[in-house]
């Protein structure tokens, strides 16, 4: 199991790494997603710089990127045992610290919501749609694409432990969360600034 999950993690990483909103961009609109709009390379970005279909697509590779390793893990090495939830859990964090310090980006990624929400839709379908539901709640009510991200992971945690009552993934899901907190500070000051662009307003 051991080997298998040695094999596994730089496979999650290099997976992860794989900037799919810069590809997109840089293909189907000539554009470099580091130097537009918000210069992040995630699914949102995408949408205000290409439009819809590119910052769909994004969306989707960024799951994907999540989704794809975890559920290999879980295949190939089980969450039958606390031992192979925290080797799965290993393989997750690869994928999620791949988006967010790609390296074939220099190490300067993403947020990496897409990715997480990506790992949690192998490991706990619930939970995901949890936190896909508190997202479009907070962004239908108050606008904003970062408060909605920001509310979706802080429940995160607490979601996982409810849906699996497993100490390794709750710890994952909060290690996640807090990441994904420390990514979005700059939005969080703007936040609390008044300052942050609406995702309802162009």
């Amino acid at each position: 199991m051991i080997r298998k999950a040695i094999l596994l993690l730089p496979f999650a990483y290099l997976l992860g790494s794989v900037p799919c909103g810069v590809i997109l961009t840089r293909i189907f609109c000539d554009v470099d997603l580091r130097a537009a709009g918000s210069k992040n390379i995630g699914a949102y970005n995408v949408f205000r710089v290409a439009g819809k279909r590119l910052g769909l697509m994004t969306l989707g590779g960024d799951l994907f990127k999540g989704a794809i390793p975890v559920l290999v893990g879980i295949f190939w090495l089980g969450i039958s045992d606390w031992k192979g939830e925290v080797l799965v859990c290993l393989v997750a964090l690869s994928a999620f610290a791949g988006h967010l310090f790609p390296v074939f980006l220099g190490f300067k990624g993403g947020k990496g919501v897409a990715t997480a929400a990506g790992c949690f839709l192998v490991i706990s379908p619930f939970a995901f749609l949890a936190c896909v539901l508190v997202y479009v709640l907070v962004l239908c009510c108050w606008g904003y694409s970062s408060a909605g991200s920001l509310s979706a992971a802080a429940i995160l945690p607490g979601a996982i432990w409810l849906a699996t009552h497993s100490l390794p993934i709750t710890g994952c899901a909060f290690i996640m969360a807090l990441l994904i907190f420390v990514r979005h500070a700059d939005n969080i000051k703007r936040l609390l600034e008044g300052t942050e662009h609406s995702s309802l307003r162009p």
